[in-house]
């Protein structure tokens, strides 16, 4: 069976499925044009408020191809440069989608399957997962947004650790780094991040697209920009129908139903 991304729907979250179980959902170039496809008609479709990626099976992502990487080697290195970029387009378009992205984590996330994971909005990871940045393991540097990822979530030395060491690090310990959000029981990673994605499904989306843009733009913003970015959202949502819904709602006592 190729490698293919499975798009099915949970009410209001779309969950996108990793599927290459002969290669523990070895990711590879259709698997990239996949999923931005699938975030591109998750974005212009008011049904779906959220996006859970999961793995197939008892592993989440063992990340590269080796054999196809192996191949590429006999290759102009502009192929392997294209494939790469199209990766990370993939990982751009998760990061820049104005709705909340979930990774639910079973088993490993290696390389750019645990790059992809950082990528999220958030990671639910079941207990005994692990994440492996394997690329030093294999004499190659990292990609996906590893590196950027980590350095801002981590301490130096820690992801000096996990890059050049290549060393294995499980869901429990993330979870205390706070780069895993929960932990769920061994198989279970998917339900825990459907009743997160339904507790976030219930919220208003244009204000969830203003707090995604607004962590995004963050750290590379100075106070005084952030704060005027923060007065922006501010009053532009205050003035969208939903302000309206939920201030009503909360004065009522009654749930909102937001647009």
């Amino acid at each position: 069976m190729s490698a293919q991304i499975l798009s099915t729907s949970q009410g209001r979250t779309m969950v996108l499925t990793l599927s290459n179980p002969g290669q523990r959902n070895a990711l590879g170039p259709d698997m990239y044009a996949a999923g931005i496809e699938a975030l591109n008609a998750a974005e212009t479709n008011p049904d779906v408020r959220s996006v859970i990626i999961t793995g197939e099976g008892s592993t989440f992502c063992a990340g590269g191809d080796l054999n196809r990487l192996q191949a590429n080697r006999q290759q102009e290195p502009a192929v392997q440069a294209q494939s790469i970029e199209n990766l990370h387009n993939w990982i751009e378009a998760i990061r820049t989608f104005p709705k909340p992205v979930i990774a639910a984590v079973e088993g490993a996330a290696a390389g750019a399957g645990f790059s992809l994971a950082l990528a999220c909005d958030f990671i639910i990871a079941a207990s005994d997962a692990v994440f492996i940045m394997a690329y030093s393991n294999v004499g190659l540097s990292p990609d996906g947004g590893a590196s950027w990822s980590l350095a801002r979530a981590l301490p130096r030395q820690l992801t000096s650790e996990l890059l050049m060491a290549g060393e294995r690090i499980g869901a429990s310990r993330l979870n205390e780094l706070g780069l895993v959000n929960r932990l769920s029981d061994p198989g279970r990673a998917l339900d825990a991040a459907l009743a997160l994605a339904d507790n976030l499904n219930a919220r208003a989306p244009n204000v969830l697209a203003s707090i995604k843009e607004l962590i995004n733009d963050a750290p590379q913003a100075a106070l005084s920009e952030q704060l005027a970015q923060e007065r922006t959202h501010f009053v532009r949502n205050l003035h969208h129908p939903n302000a309206g819904i939920g201030i009503a709602a909360f004065l009522a006592k009654r749930k909102p139903d937001y647009q």
